[in-house]
């Protein structure tokens, strides 16, 4: 039996808004010649509300996403904004934000797997998904038939495609990759020639619809001044594009923008594609410096209970390898949330918490599923209070923030690895304030 993504709220703070039913639809039948042939790629599964036992879960902010798309759009001009949802959406759940997204008015979407393509093509996506990994197996057909966008850049995956294009009876629509200085993925320009002659050889199994590079310092320098690394790759990007145009090759799509280059405003084209501000978090300028924006909501907010509380004496240990101990008597409380979770070991002992609106040390090592804190100078604490992991929370003793850039900077990580951490055992609800 499939099993709807939605859930009851347990928390009073939920009182002023509602969960929106997240039903995943049923898959639409292959397109194969034997239609019986099972998809040889399927999406995995997340921990669904209808599931959850413990109170440990992730709220994703429907509101918040639309405003953040809504920004991100002015920024980009007369370019279509394409969201970046690889990683399961930046942890927030890949399926709901993006139907949330497209209803909004998302032209497009980017992600690094196929699986992650598939897993939106199966949740009803109909708008142009972008596969941008460049790692296909044998499941060419498969991309082709879901009627995905390949991202390509070695003459292998052209004649894969070519091949899965014959066998089909169609054209392969794809989008080239230029390496303009990511050296990551993409056609060096060293290259570009007999790239272009494969195909060139496949010119009738193949079509170029869109082609791309990838920033890798957009947040750099200085605000209102481009960074000299991002103006140099731009202009190698328009060399290639060039060369590839007297070749004949010139897709109506070009596409380049990140979230840090579409805030700043460079390599606006005909697609931009934003990852981690469509979830509330501006990159900095330099990685610490000032906000890109301060615009943007965060659409997350992560939430769990007190589970157990209890008094210590002086000197008493706490959690594993005893890594704590009370220099006090104190009162200290159990959360069911660990390292398995997406609460990392970095924040024993230096992370905090927000307990009825005030913050609350993370205490002893953080354990697989659960951590301790310290609730002695928080008044009234007691079982199932709300404790907030990250986000807002407002309550009989305050009222507090746990930023991304706060998590991160305990951690000594980025922003990113943050939100990717959530565990797909974290259930995802979704709410509409």
């Amino acid at each position: 039996m499939r099993e709807p993504l939605w859930g009851v709220s347990v928390s009073t703070m939920d009182a002023k808004a509602h969960l929106v039913p997240d039903p995943i639809p049923t898959p639409p039948p292959s397109r194969r010649r034997n239609d019986a042939a099972e998809p040889r790629v399927l999406r995995p599964r997340r921990a669904a509300p209808s599931d959850c036992v413990r109170p440990t879960r992730a709220e994703v902010n429907l509101a918040a996403l639309r405003h953040n798309l809504r920004v991100l759009e002015r920024h980009a001009g007369t370019a279509q904004v394409w969201p970046v949802l690889k990683a399961d959406g930046y942890g927030h759940g890949a399926p709901a934000v993006a139907r949330t997204l497209e209803r909004a008015g998302a032209k497009g979407f980017c992600v690094a797997l196929v699986e992650e393509a598939i897993e939106l093509r199966d949740a009803g996506i109909r708008a142009p998904i972008l596969v941008m990994g460049g790692y296909y197996g044998d499941a060419h057909e498969e991309i082709l038939e879901r009627e995905l966008i390949p991202v390509v850049y070695d003459p292998a995956h052209l004649e894969a495609f070519a091949r899965a294009a014959l066998a089909l009876e169609r054209p392969a629509h794809v989008h080239v990759k230029i390496d303009t200085g990511m050296a990551r993925l993409g056609v060096r320009y060293d290259a570009l020639a007999p790239f272009l002659d494969s195909l060139a050889s496949h010119a009738a199994e193949i079509e170029v619809t869109g082609l791309m590079t990838h920033l890798s310092c957009a947040e750099m320098g200085q605000l209102g001044v481009s960074p000299e690394a991002t103006t140099e790759q731009l202009a190698r990007f328009e060399v290639a594009c060039a060369e590839m145009a007297r070749h004949g090759v010139r897709p109506a799509v070009r596409h380049a923008a990140n979230s840090a280059a579409v805030l700043r405003g460079d390599g606006l084209f005909d697609v931009v594609r934003p990852g981690v501000s469509v979830f509330g978090f501006a990159p900095r300028l330099g990685g610490d410096g000032p906000s890109l924006s301060t615009e943007l909501r965060p659409v997350m907010r992560v939430r769990t209970e007190v589970v157990d509380v209890r008094s210590l004496g002086v000197g008493e240990p706490v959690g594993y390898g005893a890594t704590f101990r009370t220099s006090r008597a104190s009162r200290i409380a159990t959360v069911p949330m660990g390292y398995a979770d997406g609460m990392s070991r970095a924040v024993s002992n230096r992370g905090a918490v927000l307990v009825r609106g005030r913050r609350a040390p993370i205490v002893g090592a953080v354990s697989m599923d659960m951590a301790m804190i310290d609730v002695t100078d928080i008044p009234g604490v007691t079982l199932r209070d709300e404790v907030v992991v990250l986000g807002a929370q407002s309550g009989p003793a305050g009222s507090d923030v746990i930023t991304v850039d706060e998590v991160a900077e305990a951690v000594g990580t980025i922003g990113w690895e943050v939100m990717t951490d959530l565990s797909r055992r974290v259930p995802r609800f979704y709410r509409e304030p």
